[in-house]
């Protein structure tokens, strides 16, 4: 093929929804979004959900301005120069975090903390520091590298994953994040055993795909902890949905006349076997280890905290035996091992239909935020127009 026949990609003039400011509504704007550089991937965005994450580094974040959204799929609209694995009109779930298959963790066999395409805070590009977002000249910053919040973004290609076109987009948009995240805890990261007892603190869509993961493992109580009451009233579609996850009793702190913690462990005999912070708040953290036996309990934390990220317990609490993990994406390698997940839903041994209470229009995406903060939904899905 002759270099004049080669397609290059041009820059894209699309809309994009902008944070401009620490819980400002987004405005959406038209962007300029660049061609894709080496080892990346241009995609245009069919389908992104909202997670809690977004909320948080959108309600307190430093920098702006801003495209957020990371828990997304699409088809890739063009390729940069050394990209071989994926071509245009590929099906494609975004990674929040990536997989470069040659790091020291990459290769362990032990984690999913790649060093090159790890978490990225700055709100840039991995590769060269720089944004792929303009607006008559000026940078708009990322989220997560993956801004998806925008009707085209640009992702490095260890931060994306092929899927099936078979599989549907506005389905499995969940599985870039939430709903990974908790079915991994419960599997990867605690092991869940059959006729265990389980504690799980919140229960969004986290928390509930940890209870999913649960029930999956045949635990014989799964015990929800929240302090949303309508999500424990009965005839409620939360109260149906959580039911339909697994779990088998309902804590609401509030309503408790002692700790939250000497509750479950009355419960319980003496602690959970397993128990699972899902919220987002290190204070709760000790909580859920204080919710756990002596012995083998372990506890896991999966919640991003808002504020105070110091975590303070008694070196007692784990001189009895206790365990405390952090888990990121429930322990998957975003690119190894993720297909697994997908293939799941499509075989329906998981669910994932029933975490959609809401499908928004891109126009409404403040909507979305909305409903989240007022605790009236666990996963809107965003439809991009077409």
């Amino acid at each position: 093929m002759s270099s004049s026949s080669i397609k290059t990609p041009n820059v894209i003039t699309c809309r994009a929804a902008v944070g401009y400011g620490a819980g400002e509504a987004l405005v959406i704007e038209e962007v300029e979004v660049s061609p894709p550089q080496p080892m990346e991937i241009r995609i245009k965005v069919v389908s992104t959900s909202l997670c809690r994450s977004d909320i948080t580094a959108w309600s307190q974040a430093p920098i702006f301005p801003r495209i957020f959204g990371h828990e997304a799929s699409g088809i890739v609209e063009s390729v940069g120069e050394g990209v071989t694995e994926f071509e245009e009109g590929d099906h494609v779930l975004t990674l929040f975090t990536g997989e470069c298959m040659t790091c020291r963790h990459c290769t362990s066999g032990k984690s999913n903390m790649c060093q090159v395409l790890g978490l990225e805070r700055k709100g840039v590009m991995h590769s060269d520091q720089k944004t792929r977002f303009s607006i008559k000249g000026k940078p708009i910053y990322h989220y997560c590298a993956v801004s998806s919040f925008s009707e085209y973004t640009v992702v490095h290609s260890g931060c994306a994953l092929k899927v099936s076109s078979l599989a549907p987009l506005d389905k499995i948009c969940l599985l870039s994040c939430g709903v990974s995240a908790g079915l991994g805890a419960a599997w990867k990261v605690a092991n869940i055993t059959e006729g265990s007892t389980v504690v799980i603190f919140g229960l969004g869509t986290v928390g509930l795909s940890v209870a999913q993961g649960a029930k999956q493992r045949g635990a014989s109580r799964i015990i929800g902890v929240d302090i949303n009451s309508e999500k424990m009233e009965k005839g409620s579609s939360t109260f149906d949905a959580a039911k339909a996850f697994g779990i088998t009793e309902f804590v609401n702190p509030h309503d408790c006349n002692e700790p939250v913690q000497q509750v479950i462990k009355q419960m319980t005999d003496g602690g959970a076997d397993y128990s699972f912070e899902c919220i987002g708040d290190t204070g709760m953290v000790t909580t859920a280890l204080q919710s756990c036996c002596d012995g083998w309990g372990l506890t896991v934390t999966l919640g991003v905290p808002k504020v105070n990220p110091e975590i303070s317990s008694h070196y007692g609490l784990f001189l009895s035996g206790r365990t405390l993990r952090g888990s990121l994406f429930g322990g998957w390698r975003p690119k190894s091992d993720l297909h697994s997940l997908v293939d799941m839903y499509m075989r329906k041994e998981i669910q994932i239909d029933e975490f959609i209470t809401h499908n928004l229009p891109f126009e409404d995406i403040n909507k979305a935020f909305d409903l989240m903060m007022e605790g009236k939904c666990l996963r809107c899905v965003i439809h991009m127009p077409k």
